[in-house]
């Protein structure tokens, strides 16, 4: 079973999305602010992390950052997920070492693309 860690501090949010991915087949673990999307991490050494980008704390950009330089984390795929759909906010996230991008309200089927792109050999 592939573990994906999501990182998002409104709970409607996780109660939605994890329902929907375990539905899929996966196991998820959820972290409410970057610095704690840092700590699981590194601890569980999920197979992809969906990121918000607006985190107490830490925000996503920064705490991406983190993972990206650590080599214990830097291989681990990460999504952006943001309400911001704006070309400027998707570019600073991939400057980030965000691996790919999607906007909220999340349509299942395109994340589960873009999810099954890094997760599918």
């Amino acid at each position: 079973m592939k573990k994906i860690l999501y990182v998002e501090d409104n709970e409607d949010n996780i109660y939605m999305l994890t329902k929907r991915l375990k539905k899929k087949g996966f196991e998820i673990s959820v972290a409410n602010d970057g610095n704690e999307g840092v700590r699981l991490a590194k601890a569980e050494q999920p197979d992809l992390i969906l990121m918000d980008l607006s985190l107490p704390e830490l925000d996503g950009w920064e705490a991406t950052r983190l993972i990206k330089n650590d080599d214990e984390t830097k291989q681990i795929p990460v999504i952006a997920l943001s309400a911001h759909a704006m070309k400027e906010h998707m570019d600073k996230a991939i400057e980030a070492g965000c691996d790919d991008y999607d906007t909220k309200p999340v349509d299942i089927k395109r994340l589960l693309g873009k999810i099954g792109k890094f997760l599918d050999p």
